[in-house]
């Protein structure tokens, strides 16, 4: 499957990565993390979207259709999806304002983001300053806080702890579906006030934490016999 990264304009992919290259080779590499303002424009997230009516014709007269709308990206006229009329679109600028109280004091940095297909679907990946101590610091496991929301109805904004860094559709998939703690806000009436709720954000990452710092641990004091090796080959030829 491709990155399916968007592309900008001067045909650059819609992605930056601070100092370590994705996989996919594309994007903005940058050498220090950016600030939130700079972060939305160096990952291509810098345009508006809308919602507009939606119309048909029945034997030449024209109807609306009060009950739906299309998302619409105004810089490029591309139509992301069909909404229901309760949904409130969240700017990617306003989304950026969930991570900003944090950045602020030092607790995070923004260390990729994108947006994914024609815009329809962001991400944003903050790094956490601290690391898992995992077998006696053995092993480190780096944490990450990301933020994904779409513009097509597809799902709620959420936000999660996750292992995983986000650098593509792929790696979204994977931290969705390895992702603990997650903050899910509708695309309805106070989203964006929902988003400035920071606070929220560093009780979930505080408990996951603990937790997920538990379970590295847990796994890391298990050995494997080779009976479980046999065992675990078997059942792969299967």
């Amino acid at each position: 499957m491709s990155a399916n990264l968007n592309l900008k304009d001067n045909g650059e992919a819609a992605f930056f990565s601070v100092k370590e290259k994705a996989w996919h080779n594309q994007g903005c590499i940058l050498d220090s993390p950016p600030t939130s303002e700079e972060a939305v424009k160096l990952a291509g997230l810098d345009y508006d979207v809308i919602k507009s009516p939606i119309v048909t014709a029945v034997s030449g007269e024209v109807l609306s259709i009060p009950t739906h709308f299309a998302t619409i990206r105004t810089d490029i006229n591309q139509v992301l999806g069909v909404v229901g009329s309760r949904y409130q679109v969240v700017q990617n600028k306003e989304a950026f304002t969930f991570f900003d109280s944090i950045v602020g004091e030092g607790q995070a940095i923004f260390e990729t983001a994108g947006a994914l297909g024609n815009g329809e679907r962001i991400f944003i990946t903050a790094k956490l300053p601290e690391y898992f101590e995992v077998g006696g610091k053995k092993d480190l496991i780096e944490q990450y806080l990301f933020l994904t929301s779409s513009h097509d109805g597809s799902g709620a904004i959420t936000c999660a702890f996750t292992p995983v860094r986000i650098v593509c559709q792929n790696t979204l998939g994977m931290a969705m579906n390895s992702k603990s703690n997650a903050f899910y806000i509708r695309h309805t009436t106070n989203a964006t006030e929902k988003l400035k709720q920071a606070h929220e954000l560093m009780g979930i990452v505080d408990i996951t934490k603990k937790e997920m710092n538990e379970l590295f641990n847990a796994m890391a004091k298990k050995s494997i016999v080779d009976e479980d090796r046999k065992s675990t080959r078997l059942n792969s030829s299967h």
